[in-house]
């Protein structure tokens, strides 16, 4: 079967799924509180024919978009979320907040999950052709990947165990699938509760919230000795307790983030961050009070996907550019404050050819859009960030890409990233995003020998068993909420 029959369609829903992106990115809606988009969401599959389903595992702006019967299910992830602090114009070369101290979206999920969604368009388009039997396409609505982890909580709830491969792909400054791992990682909020005096009249009736959480801070700061070399700990201090310094600080809040590469490591790390809370409470004769905040797992790379994911995105091809985004995306590049003498590329780092060939064609570094494919290079090297795509990796084969969406080098989460969101660069990243995940679910469709190839390696690769960073009783939150 002609796939482009039905990558066509993606085209033909162009101005619908551009206009979802725009909307999105308008909405600029904090984790777990994407009420808008979500309901923009349901509406538009809705109106596509899919049946739809919300909340999905208890969380309100989550949601399932299913079409079709009978097996295998493919299933296409979705994002939606913003972040704080980042309202910017769209298409401007200087940084202008659109909202004063609004949000926007600096990792683009506005995209990400437009791209998504043509994605699922082009595959029920595909799975109608073929008829009843032959197949069934969820995308799932994953809010909160910010802060929140909703997909960490679906796996909990045993969501992704319908699945037999999941799809997914991120805005990016370079076109590549991506491979390797990354960091599981934990966020707990530590509440200390103390008792308010007079700092200096009546010292002694006082108990500082705030030394409760400077004391932790500190034994954190000698545990970080004695941790593996790959760990990390990170902490905010979210309440310092009051603008008063005459007043014993009657209340404190620090939030930590634990991470290290395998879910369980990090829980065992975060149980001796848990006594260091106790043990601050103790030696200042306060009360602690701790509340999950999220926690995902490290990805699990699938060769056999990830190969056919190249394999599709360069026949599809990357996306051309005009001379006026060129000037654009130039001046975007020339705006930033700090500058990377890195290539652009996950792979750059690991293999020299790849890195030759990057050198060349973003001209040493200095092209300002990217509008070439990556060679695939599989990878199970750690990486820093995190994502709670890892928790769905762990129960189902999953693969993703990035596509060209952001000027080179554009810092993660920034106003850069905003301005381009909005802009006719962002929207083509959109389309073809949604063509190579749709080519390539087809390909799973037609071709029950890579499925099959795809489970066998991932059964190989998640024998060491799936730890849920969620606790059975946990529910999603806003931290300081």
């Amino acid at each position: 079967m002609d796939k482009k029959e039905f990558l066509n369609y993606i085209d033909e829903k162009k101005d619908v799924i551009t206009d979802v992106s725009d909307k999105v990115w308008e909405f600029a809606e904090l984790s777990l509180m994407e009420f808008q988009s979500a309901k923009l969401y349901c509406e538009v599959l809705e109106k596509e024919g899919f049946q739809v389903e919300t909340p999905v595992a208890g969380i309100e702006t989550a949601f399932k978009a299913s079409y079709g019967s009978g097996k295998p299910v493919i299933g296409i992830l979705g994002e939606y979320d913003a972040l704080s602090g980042l309202s910017q114009k769209a298409g401007s070369t200087v940084r202008e907040e659109l909202v004063p101290n609004g949000c926007g979206h600096g990792c683009g999920h506005n995209m990400l999950g437009a791209g998504a969604m043509a994605a699922a368009f082009a595959v029920k388009k595909y799975l109608e052709k073929k008829g009843e039997g032959h197949g069934t396409v969820i995308f799932y609505g994953c809010p909160g990947e910010e802060g929140g982890a909703s997909k960490a909580f679906m796996a909990r709830d045993g969501v992704w165990k319908e699945l037999d491969a999941a799809l997914t792909w991120h805005p990016s400054d370079v076109n590549q699938v991506t491979s390797g791992t990354c960091n599981s990682c934990i966020q707990t909020e530590y509440i200390f509760k103390g008792v308010a005096s007079h700092a200096s009249g009546a010292p002694e009736f006082g108990r500082s919230a705030l030394d409760a959480v400077e004391i932790m801070n500190m034994g954190v700061q000698f545990l970080r000795e004695h941790m593996p070399d790959s760990a990390r700990i990170h902490y905010a201090i979210t309440d310092a307790g009051g603008n008063s310094p005459n007043v014993v600080q009657p209340h404190a809040r620090v939030l930590y983030m634990v991470r290290s590469m395998l879910a369980k490591d990090a829980l065992a790390l975060q149980a001796r961050v848990d006594k260091i809370a106790q043990a601050a409470a103790m030696m200042t004769e306060t009360e602690v009070s701790q509340q999950f905040i999220d926690g995902c797992s490290n990805t699990v790379p699938n060769k056999v996907l990830e190969q056919l994911l190249w394999d599709n995105f360069d026949e599809v091809g990357v996306d051309t550019y005009t001379p006026e985004e060129f000037e654009y995306a130039r001046r975007i590049m020339d705006s930033y404050e700090m500058k990377s003498d890195k290539l652009p590329g996950a792979a750059c780092g690991e293999d020299a050819d790849i890195a030759a060939f990057v050198d060349e064609k973003t001209e040493h570094g200095t092209r300002p859009l990217n509008d070439f494919l990556i060679p695939y290079h599989y990878s199970d090297k750690q990486r820093a960030g995190s994502t709670d795509v890892g928790d769905v990796s762990w129960l189902t084969p999953t693969a993703q890409i990035n596509v060209a969406s952001f000027v080179s080098k554009a810092p993660g989460h920034s106003w850069q990233n905003v301005s381009c969101g909005h802009t006719s660069i962002g929207h083509k990243s959109v389309i073809t995003a949604g063509k190579v995940l749709a080519a390539t679910a087809m390909d799973l469709y037609e071709k029950p020998e890579i499925l099959e190839a795809a489970k066998a390696e991932f059964e190989k690769k998640a024998a060491g068993g799936y730890y849920c960073p969620v606790p059975k009783d946990a529910v999603p939150v806003v931290p300081g909420q």
